[in-house]
């Protein structure tokens, strides 16, 4: 599995913290982690808007197959990235969020309120929301004796979105204010990123032409 990490400006001074864990947690399972964000509060300005569109052209592309953002209160990040077709992003405080989300929703991305409770033991709540995010089996129901209505009705959800977004992707990225678009796809880790991983040239293509 590939996973982005990305964060924003109010944020972005608890990256290498954020990352470690992330990276303790996913690299012994195989999967690869993109830090495609602003790593400190002297990076390529970031804000929770420009999160949603860096997430959607990294799923839609499939360059990555999961997605860790967040902000202060990650109410904004979790909006910002559902605004998006082909995004499925929860909200995740705690490691029972993250295994309860895995099990009943089964999405792609997480948000998560890095300033709201980061203080003693923060890194313990990161590593073990990791955890419960990329261990097991995802899609399993909980409980168990609900996983069919719960499957259901998240495919129906899925559909809901998908009947409401039905431009083109790339129509919805053209429809975006170009200057919004082109500072959130300028940073040079997203786009090596996008640019080696992703599997949907015209999205590539796209980025290309806005960023030059």
């Amino acid at each position: 599995m590939k996973i982005a990490l990305m964060m924003e400006n109010s944020q972005a001074a608890k990256n290498a913290v954020v990352r470690k864990e992330l990276e303790n947690v996913a690299q012994p399972l195989g999967h690869q982690v993109f830090n495609v964000g602003m790593s400190d509060e002297q990076d390529h300005h970031l804000t929770y808007i420009h999160l949603g569109i860096m997430a959607s052209v990294l799923l839609n592309s499939k360059a990555v197959d999961f997605v860790i953002a967040g902000c202060g209160t990650g109410q904004g990040a979790l909006m910002s990235l559902n605004l998006h077709p082909g995004v499925v992003c929860g909200y995740c405080i705690d490691p029972a969020d993250a295994y309860l989300f895995a099990q009943i929703n089964n999405g792609n991305a997480l948000s998560l309120p890095f300033a709201k409770g980061f203080g003693w033991g923060a890194e313990l709540n990161l590593r073990f929301i990791f955890e419960k995010a990329f261990t097991g089996e995802k899609g399993l129901g909980y409980p168990p004796e609900r996983k069919e209505p719960q499957v259901r009705n998240a495919g129906i959800l899925n559909q809901v979105k998908a009947a409401m977004l039905k431009e083109n992707y790339l129509d919805t990225l053209r429809a975006l204010d170009p200057e919004l678009v082109r500072t959130a796809l300028s940073g040079p880790r997203l786009q090596h990123c996008l640019f080696e991983h992703g599997q949907v040239p015209e999205i590539a293509d796209y980025v290309r032409q806005i960023t030059q």
